[in-house]
């Protein structure tokens, strides 16, 4: 046991896999004695979702729970795909803070210590996590003659032979999927925006039989909606023996448009930059689509696949190849989530582990930047492999998540650098690059079991390797700008190749050198927790929390 301060979480109806709306109460502090679980609670720091909703029509407004209570119908069926049956798992465990810490993971295994299982009896969680048998062995799946087996949007099972099979999520889920479909279609009654009202329809209908290009495609084409929700199956994370399978998740936002009119203008830029990659000129042929948006949100809810473990701050959507090749993708940055992140953990991280002089340019704009062309850059590069390999995605497999949000991590800060060149962006580019280097303290510890924990840990041991930056005695960090500037544009050629060739091997190679966290940063990282800094946040959200 630790003595100290406990951050006591009360969870209402947090426990429950069904579909109920989540309700949680703020964080108290008591003075006690912790067990191991409530440190593990005390990972996380709670934050209320809320925003300013008087911009909303009285349309609007009459939406938004029925929105929110789509979204939470996500909930349910990513706990099955991430561990199987929720209420089994939760009424086999006594203790209260274990079921606390079992319902922020979604399942018996810590997402913020590489997936170590916290609940006796239960083993290490299976790579496929539910999206397959757990006695399958790759070689047997890659074997097997399936359906569409490599899908993004299907369970393989096996039958009382013992054969395998694959069963789509719409037949698997069917009773859940009308109640989210039918939610859909009552919010599309109320949408006084004619794009949003589409979008809703074809989303409606895309639940039912697991074709989500239409509704993709309407997405991509409203503009003028201010309120959005993004549910359904849709980042492949979750699946890390193959990285095929999509998990569904559900976020309901409300557009900043101040904030939107600023950001919009940095889409025209995407060709141009495309074009100036630092990369052979084979690696950068596709052209990104020009419909591309730039947007600021408020999120007022998360389910699902998205708040479990670390949680998501910017989304760049569709995942669809052939949709971003022809509309380009959407990137929503969210605004409130952001700020929450920044000011408790970022800059906390800031004052234990960056050198005192350059405190100074960890700013809340240079990090809304970063993030924001982090999420430009996933448009950036290529989306199939120049030798016929197929797509990235499918070529680099279990690599392929990790290895992309690499790309974009390091592509984002080279966007910066370049609009910085150009004069469109005005603020110090030094504080760009302090502040990125302080936010790879931040997402390292969300561990290898996340693709961005993994992309980051190749970062830090890659601009290490590059002196991108110095450690002081007193253990703090110290960027050495010039360096950090060629480290990136190396780091960007060598992943942009990964990715263009498909090379799995290569990949599996580079990660497995760089993709380890360092001893010495271990004990770096260690001192954040003895400082009671969190490691991420988890919300008090709702229909209740927004006052509806």
């Amino acid at each position: 046991m630790k003595k100290g301060l406990t951050l006591v979480l009360s969870l209402v109806a947090l426990w429950s896999c069904k579909n109920e709306v989540e309700k949680t109460t703020p964080m108290v502090e008591i003075e006690t004695e912790q067990t191991e679980m409530q440190v593990n609670l005390n990972k996380y720091v709670s934050v209320k979702l809320t925003t300013d909703l008087s911009g909303l029509t009285e349309n609007e407004r009459k939406m938004l729970p029925i929105l929110i209570k789509a979204a939470d119908k996500m909930n349910a069926l990513f706990w099955y795909e991430a561990y199987g049956d929720c209420d089994a798992l939760l009424n086999s465990i006594e203790d209260n803070d274990t079921k606390k810490y079992a319902s922020i993971n979604y399942g018996p295994w810590d997402r913020l210590a590489n997936n170590k299982p916290f609940v006796d009896g239960v083993g290490e969680k299976p790579k496929g996590a539910n999206y397959y048998p757990q006695d399958m062995t790759k070689e047997e799946f890659e074997n097997a003659t399936l359906e569409n087996k490599s899908g993004l949007y299907n369970f393989v099972r096996r039958d009382e032979s013992g054969k395998l099979f694959t069963i789509p999520y719409h037949q698997k889920f069917e009773a859940e999927v009308k109640e989210v479909s039918s939610l859909l279609l009552e919010a599309a009654e109320l949408a006084d925006d004619a794009g949003f009202k589409k979008y809703l329809e074809l989303r409606a209908a895309a639940v039912l039989n697991d074709e989500y290009q239409a509704s993709d495609f309407a997405w991509m084409e409203m503009k003028n909606n201010t309120l959005d929700i993004v549910i359904g199956p849709i980042e492949t994370y979750e699946d890390q023996l193959f990285g095929n399978k999509a998990a569904h998740e559900g976020y309901v936002l409300i557009k900043d448009q101040e904030w939107s009119e600023r950001l919009a203008r940095f889409s025209r830029f995407l060709p141009e930059l495309q074009k100036g990659l630092p990369v052979a000129d084979k690696y950068k042929q596709e052209e990104p689509g020009t419909d591309s948006d730039l947007n600021a949100y408020d999120v007022v809810f998360y389910a699902g696949d998205c708040n479990s473990g670390s949680k998501t701050i910017a989304i760049n959507l569709p995942n669809d190849e052939e949709v971003q090749l022809k509309k380009g993708t959407r990137r929503l940055q969210l605004k409130n989530a952001m700020q929450a992140k920044f000011d408790k953990i970022l800059l906390p991280i800031t004052d234990v582990l960056i050198t005192e002089d350059q405190r100074k340019h960890v700013t809340f704009n240079a990090f809304f930047a970063n993030t924001m062309f982090h999420e430009v850059a996933h448009g950036l590069g290529i989306k199939n492999t120049i030798n016929n390999k197929g797509t990235v995605r499918t070529s680099l497999k279990e690599y392929a998540s990790a290895l992309e949000e690499g790309k974009a991590d390091v592509l984002g800060l080279y966007m910066v650098q370049q609009l910085h060149a150009k004069g469109e962006l005005k603020e110090d580019l030094k504080d760009n690059m302090v502040t990125f280097m302080a936010g790879i303290f931040r997402s390292v510890r969300f561990g290898a079991s996340s693709a961005h924990g993994k992309a980051n840990m190749i970062r830090f041991n890659f601009f290490k390797e590059m002196g991108s930056f110095s450690r002081n005695e007193d253990g703090t960090y110290a960027v050495q700008f010039d360096k950090m500037e060629v480290a990136m544009k190396e780091l960007s050629k060598v992943i942009l190749t990964y990715q263009g060739e498909g090379d799995y091997d290569g990949v599996g190679a580079f990660v497995s050198k760089y993709g380890e966290i360092p001893e010495e940063l271990q004990s770096d990282l260690d001192r954040l927790s003895e400082a009671g800094i969190p490691v991420d946040v988890i919300f008090e959200q709702g229909i209740e929390t927004l006052g509806l």
